[in-house]
């Protein structure tokens, strides 16, 4: 997993509250388990129309938001069902950060798990941020894992909260098998000494 440290980048507002797992990738993407190529499906029923052409209001598909690497949405965001494709689209178009109102737990958490830092942010700076990255000349935003802030390009600033044990594995990039992996001796310690006090069981062949 890599690591997520700082990031200066184009942010794009979408507001709109409750947007769930099958908005941001539609299910008849779910058949693949690889993890590229499914940048293009994100946000597809909003982004395309049916012939495949893109939709020309939608944020992303208009300069400078189309680079976008931060997404300021609302609302309850990533709710609906658990699958993991949804932050695996969004990485994979190029989304490290998302900054919202609140998020639904199982998405919060499986952001965490890929890479990507998700931010709840109160209503008043909440709305400024929607206000000022929805302008051409002010659509960038700096955030700080480190130091847990958020830097408009008017240069107000906005602290938030992270877990901690959820910001070091972001800050070193660790998964949840990377983590296991910080403890294999310790496992295979375990595995020896179970397999000596509990010998496997020979099954007859009568």
């Amino acid at each position: 997993m890599r690591s997520f440290t700082k990031l200066d980048a184009v942010a794009a507002p979408l507001l709109i509250d409750n947007i769930d797992t099958d908005k941001i990738l539609p299910g008849e993407y779910l058949k693949t388990v690889s993890r590229s190529g499914l940048g293009q499906a994100l946000f597809a029923r909003m982004r395309y129309h049916e012939d495949g052409s893109e939709i020309a209001d939608f944020i992303l598909n208009r300069n400078p938001w189309r680079e976008a690497e931060i997404l300021v949405v609302g609302d309850n965001f990533g709710c609906g069902s658990s699958r993991e494709h949804a932050p695996w689209a969004l990485l994979d178009f190029g989304i490290t950060c998302i900054i919202a109102r609140s998020f639904a737990d199982i998405f919060y958490n499986n952001c965490f798990k890929n890479g990507i830092l998700p931010i709840r942010l109160e209503a008043d700076f909440h709305g400024r941020l929607v206000s000022a990255v929805g302008d051409l000349e002010t659509a960038r935003l700096r955030v700080d894992l480190t130091t847990q802030q958020i830097v408009g390009s008017d240069g107000t600033i906005a602290r938030f909260d992270v877990e901690a044990g959820a910001k070091v594995a972001l800050l070193e990039g660790r998964d949840e098998i990377s983590e296991s992996l910080l403890h294999r001796e310790k496992i295979d310690a375990w595995k020896r000494d179970n397999l000596e006090r509990t010998p496997p069981v020979v099954l007859s062949n009568r």
